[in-house]
């Protein structure tokens, strides 16, 4: 029965001291939470908000029928990386690549438009970000950027020879799927926390 049909969630632990749920299907799509049994609950009603997003930025969804979200794997995040799951080996199509890169732009946009609002953020969360951006770049054989001085530069400068990179590199790329889920997730849920509506 349509309504019942399941998605694929990624459960990555040691998350900043709680855990992050990724929906297979939308890279990107996630839910930050103290649990396991609570960032899988939440993940319908995100769903529906991050491809409500794309729709408003007009990129093309599909509409996911049912709730039946559950949990396929599971892996640890270490302090030196994020976690890899099996579906991320796997490359994107082209098509899904450029689309992805799209909903990274549209997150970074989120982000910047988050920061404006509220000046006074604090830049210190975004040290994290900063450096994996910086690391994907170089995973990819691209260049760190040398900017010093201010957090926010620096967080967009590294973000900026991430996506060089990642264009550089194309769909192929060993990590790209990863790489673009994290980015486009951690964007998103740093935007959510400037704003004070994580959650």
């Amino acid at each position: 029965m349509a309504g019942t049909m399941p998605h694929a969630i990624f459960i990555e632990t040691d998350v900043d001291g709680g855990v992050a749920a990724y929906a297979a299907e939308l890279p990107g799509c996630a839910v930050f939470a103290a649990t396991d049994e609570e960032a899988a609950s939440a993940m319908p009603r995100r769903v529906a908000r991050f491809t409500a997003w794309l729709r408003e930025q007009g990129e093309e969804m599909p509409s996911f029928v049912g709730d039946n979200w559950y949990e396929v794997e599971r892996a640890a995040a270490t302090p030196e990386r994020r976690a890899a799951f099996s579906l991320d080996d796997l490359s994107p199509s082209d098509a899904e690549f450029a689309a992805w890169l799209r909903w990274l732009e549209l997150a970074r946009e989120e982000l910047a438009e988050a920061l404006d609002a509220v000046p006074d953020a604090d830049p210190g969360a975004f040290g994290a970000i900063e450096r994996q951006d910086v690391a994907f770049a170089r995973e990819l054989g691209g260049q760190a950027p040398r900017v010093d001085g201010d957090p926010i530069d620096r967080l967009f400068a590294a973000r900026d020879a991430m996506t060089e990179a990642l264009e550089a590199a194309g769909s192929s790329a060993d990590g790209a799927r990863r790489m673009l889920r994290l980015a486009i997730a951690d964007d998103l849920r740093a935007a959510a926390r400037v704003r004070g509506d994580e959650g």
